[in-house]
C-alpha cells in the first residue's frame, strides 16, 4: 500500500481522456490505484461515486471500481472493460454485483497488482498489431551493420511508418551520433538499466530523442556499457507494443542480453561483405544467432575494388553462410564521404543504401509467402533460398 496522499498523485484533467476511470471513496485504495496507473504510464480520471450514464462511464478505455462502490453500480449500464478492485476477491456481495454489471474481473490488492498494471497499460495503449521488428547484425567487425540499421529506420520513417531505432550494441559508439543527434535532449540507455516488468510503450517513445522523424534509443557518452537482460526485454516489448517498425542494431556476440533482444525480433539481417574471410566469420555469428532466432537472412554487400570474379556473389555468399538471401547491397562509393560529412545513412533516397532499404520494406509489407519467425510470426516476402 502506498503511503502517499491522493493529492500528491497525478490525475487527468477533464480534457485528457485516454486514462482509466477510477471510482472509489476509499482513500487508501485510491492511493494504490493511482500508483498502479503511474506504473502503467497512464493518467486517470477520478470519480468518488459511480456516474449514472455519464460520459465518463461510456468513454473511458477502462473503469476500475473500488469494492466500496460496487453496490452502487446499479443503473450505470453494462459496458466492457470494468474491473472491481478491493482487498477481498471472495466477497460474495461484490461478486454478485460484478456479475450484474458484467465486470471482467474482481481482484484483490496487492496480489493482483501486476495483472492490473498490465490491464491498464493494454487499455491505454490499445491492442493493435505489434511492430515489425528487424535486427541487424554484422557478419564481421566493420561490416556496416550500424549504418544499415540507421538507413532502414530512416527509410521506414520517410515512408510514414511509426519508427523506433534501438541501439543494442553498447560498444558501437552510439547511433545518435550517426543521426547527428548526440546533443539532442532525451533519455539514453542508462536511464532504463533498472527497467523490468511492464514499460509503457507511449511513455518510452515520448522520452526518447526524436531525430529525422523517428525515435532513437541510444547510448550516452558515459562509462556505463551494459544492458541487463530484464531491461532489454522490458524496453523492446514496450517498443513492439506501439506498432509500426522497430529496428535493432545488435552486437555480433550473442550474450544473455542479445538473446533477449533476438527473442523479440521477427527477422534478422546478417550483413556479410562479399569476401571469403567475412563469410568464415559470418558462419560463426549465424550459428549463434540461429540458436535464438529462427528467421535470419544474409544481406550480401559489395566491397570497394572488388569486381566480378573478385569474390563470391550474393547467392554464393548466402550459400556459404548457410542462410537464405535477403538481398544484395551494392557498394556505394560515396558512402564514406557522406558519413565523414555527417550525412545520415539512407538520407540520399536514390543512393544504393536507400534503394536497398526501400526494397526491403516494400517486400516486408507486401505479405510474401515465406513465414517469418521470432516474436511476431508474421510473413515477409522477398527472400530466396
Amino acid at each position: 500500500m502506498s503511503g502517499s496522499s491522493t493529492s500528491d498523485q497525478p490525475v487527468r484533467s477533464g480534457e485528457e481522456r485516454d486514462g482509466p476511470l477510477l471510482i472509489t471513496e476509499d482513500e487508501e485504495l485510491l492511493d494504490d490505484l493511482l500508483r498502479l496507473c503511474a506504473a502503467a504510464g497512464a493518467l486517470p480520471e477520478v470519480a468518488h461515486r459511480p456516474p449514472l450514464c455519464a460520459p465518463e462511464w461510456e468513454s473511458a478505455p477502462l473503469v476500475i471500481v473500488g469494492a466500496d462502490c460496487a453496490a452502487r453500480l446499479s443503473g450505470t449500464g453494462r459496458r466492457p472493460g470494468v474491473v472491481i478492485a478491493g482487498r477481498d476477491a471472495d466477497d460474495v456481495a461484490v461478486l454478485r454485483q460484478a456479475v450484474a454489471v458484467g465486470a471482467e474481473r474482481v481482484l484483490a490488492l496487492p496480489e493482483g497488482e501486476r495483472w492490473l498494471v498490465d490491464r491498464i497499460a493494454d487499455a491505454v495503449e490499445g491492442a493493435g498489431a505489434p511492430a515489425l521488428t528487424v535486427g541487424v547484425i554484422g557478419g564481421r567487425g566493420g561490416a556496416g551493420a550500424s549504418t544499415l540499421a540507421v538507413a532502414l529506420a530512416v527509410t521506414a520513417a520517410r515512408a510514414g511508418e511509426r519508427t523506433l531505432l534501438v541501439d543494442g550494441d553498447p560498444l558501437g559508439g552510439g547511433l545518435d551520433v550517426l543521426l547527428g543527434g548526440e546533443q539532442e535532449k532525451g533519455l539514453r540507455w542508462p536511464a532504463f538499466a533498472e527497467s523490468h516488468g511492464r514499460v509503457a510503450g507511449g511513455a518510452l517513445a515520448e522520452s526518447l530523442p526524436r531525430l529525422h522523424s523517428l525515435r532513437v534509443l541510444s547510448w550516452d557518452r558515459g562509462a556505463e556499457v551494459a544492458i541487463p537482460p530484464p531491461a532489454m526485454r522490458a524496453v523492446l516489448a514496450a517498443a513492439r507494443r506501439r506498432g509500426g517498425v522497430v529496428v535493432v542494431d545488435l552486437p555480433r556476440r550473442v550474450d544473455e542480453t542479445t538473446a533477449e533482444a533476438l527473442a523479440q525480433v521477427d527477422v534478422g539481417l546478417l550483413l556479410v561483405p562479399a569476401e571469403l574471410r567475412a563469410v568464415a566469420a559470418a558462419r560463426r555469428v549465424a550459428d549463434a544467432v540461429r540458436a535464438v532466432l529462427r528467421d535470419v537472412r544474409v544481406v550480401a554487400c559489395g566491397q570497394p575494388g572488388v569486381g566480378h570474379g573478385g569474390g563470391p556473389g550474393a547467392e554464393e555468399t548466402a550459400r556459404l553462410v548457410g542462410l537464405p538471401l535477403a538481398g544484395e547491397l551494392a557498394w556505394d562509393a560515396g558512402l564514406p564521404e557522406d558519413l565523414a560529412r555527417g550525412t545520415v545513412p539512407g538520407a540520399r533516397a536514390r543512393g544504393p543504401l536507400a534503394r536497398f532499404c526501400a526494397g526491403f520494406w516494400e517486400r516486408a509489407r507486401g505479405g510474401g509467402a515465406e513465414p517469418v519467425g521470432g516474436a511476431g510470426e508474421r510473413e515477409l516476402g522477398g527472400a530466396s533460398e
